[in-house]
């Protein structure tokens, strides 16, 4: 059995954005010459998330509204955790809600996706670098 590792950087200039990293990971797959096995793809950071669904800006601008419904940002005096002198309480609610990480069969040397599947980044306290890793393994 094979393993590869990778980590792809993001600085995001906004608070929140969403972005389709699946070509991304496609590159990592074709380095690391895998052809049958899993991709698992994780947020390294606890007001980041990674998740699958379809490549579509009305659903993407429905999710930003859905999130901000759930967990608005403002008034930031409403969570706890910003009692550390940070502004990002709502952050790690959406993260929690939009999950941690993905895994993706590899098939032929292909992500072995549903119809429209993709992978996203979702960014909920942007502004500053922070890290995806990508570790696939098999054959």
């Amino acid at each position: 059995m094979k393993s590869y590792r990778d980590e792809l950087l993001f600085n995001i200039p906004a608070r929140r954005g969403f972005v389709n990293i699946t070509h991304l990971v496609e590159d990592c797959l074709k380095k690391s010459g895998i052809q049958e096995g899993i991709v698992l793809v994780n947020a390294m950071h606890i007001t980041a998330s990674v998740f699958i669904n379809d490549d579509e800006s009305g659903l993407h601008q429905d999710y930003e509204k859905w999130l901000e419904k759930l967990a608005p940002h403002d008034p930031t005096s409403q969570y706890l955790h910003n009692r550390t002198g940070e502004d990002n309480g709502d952050a790690h609610l959406k993260r929690q809600i939009m999950g941690r990480e993905v895994v993706v069969a590899i098939t032929n040397g292909q992500l072995d996706f549903g119809t429209w599947e993709q992978i996203f980044y979702g960014e909920f306290d942007g502004r500053r670098k922070k890290r995806v890793l990508v570790k696939i393994i098999g054959e």
